[in-house]
């Protein structure tokens, strides 16, 4: 680890020099990418110096002991090697969980997908719920919420609704919502007043960079039409709305929230190679089943992975076996106890099982 340390400290610094000279910082991709880097870099070489601190305090501490004979003193330099060793153990698993190899989707933004399963109108109306629930946590992150396509049903509810979100750890924090979520409660048209179970499925997709999808032109169908939903006085006037379909995989998706063709085009594109990203992210963990079978945030969207139960007011997330009695405020976007927990469990079991 101390070597991996060194190198990592030295890269620091090498791209901290690059940085100022100004042939990098006119290479606009090339800056970006450093600074990218360099941020990843950052918190690792923090912790690596907090600890050479440490070390150098405890080695000082450990030779005044050695010619300190005023017994009072002893004392006190022994309690404060063992505050010291205590903080060096802190830093020292820190550091090893900082340099676990990250995600290769860390720092994405994201499109998220909220599709009603089975429960009829119950299940659209807690799609909706959800599609509230993730907005107020986008909200009050400062990440941006895109709206893509949605297909609302008459009573408020959601058949379907796909947004893109954009925050420097949307992807971090949100890789776990993928999965169904199982609801619990008396629906609002359901006079006997008994208990309905219903699923919503979310699927959270890392964007694909260009560079990393290549869609041959060739491979697409692109149908336009009149917009059906909001979006002004467009709808139901102009050709805006946009149907691009993937022949090779069969995949279709739609874009009608802006006015524009053009703008509609390149949201259903930014969708497309989402799922595509995604459509290989899976074929390549069907071939590491034992590794996706060990890590929380797979994505398998087959998995249900929470149930929100609304007359006990408690959500559970089955992965970790975390139950919170605040479901209210939970469906306020109150997620970050779940989501901390969900971190922590990744970490562990990826530092027990040594998973990537």
């Amino acid at each position: 680890m101390e070597e991996r340390l060194k190198e990592i400290s030295a890269r620091s610094g090498e791209i901290e020099m690059l940085l100022t000279r100004p042939e990098i910082i006119s290479d606009n991709s090339r800056f970006k990418s450093l600074q990218k880097e360099y941020s990843h870099l950052a918190p690792v070489v923090e912790k690596y110096r907090e600890q050479e601190r440490i070390l150098r305090e405890l080695s000082d501490t450990n030779e005044l002991l050695k010619t300190e004979r005023d017994e009072d003193m002893r004392g006190m330099l022994r309690a404060e090697i063992d505050e010291l060793e205590q903080r060096l153990e802190a830093v020292e698993g820190e550091l090893m969980v900082l340099l676990l190899p990250k995600d290769p989707n860390s720092g994405k933004n994201i499109i998220l997908e909220i599709r009603a399963g089975t429960g009829g109108d119950e299940a659209a109306l807690f799609a909706a719920d959800l599609f509230r629930m993730y907005s107020r946590f986008i909200d009050a992150r400062g990440w941006k919420l895109e709206f893509i396509d949605a297909n609302p049903t008459g009573i408020g509810g959601y058949k379907e609704v796909i947004f893109a979100v954009s925050g420097a750890d949307a992807y971090d924090n949100l890789k776990f919502e993928s999965g169904v979520h199982r609801v619990q409660r008396i629906p609002c048209t359901e006079s006997g007043g008994r208990i309905h179970t219903s699923a919503v499925t979310v699927s959270v997709l890392p964007e694909a960079e260009e560079s990393e999808v290549v869609i041959d032109p060739n491979d697409l169908r692109i149908d336009v039409y009149r917009s059906t939903g909001h979006g002004g006085q467009s709808v139901n006037t102009t050709d805006s709305a946009v149907r691009i379909t993937h022949i090779p995989s069969g995949m279709v998706v739609t874009c009608q929230d802006e006015k524009s063709q053009l703008k509609n085009k390149a949201k259903a594109l930014k969708v497309l190679r989402a799922r595509l990203l995604e459509k290989m992210e899976e074929e390549r963990l069907s071939k590491e089943a034992q590794t996706k079978r060990s890590q929380v945030g797979s994505g398998d969207r087959s998995e249900r992975i929470r149930t929100y139960n609304f007359p006990q007011s408690r959500v559970t997330d089955h992965r970790i076996g975390l139950t919170l009695h605040a479901l209210d405020t939970f469906l306020e976007g109150e997620l970050d106890e779940m989501i901390e927990s969900l971190k922590k469990y990744e970490v562990e079991n990826r530092l027990k099982t040594g998973v990537i």
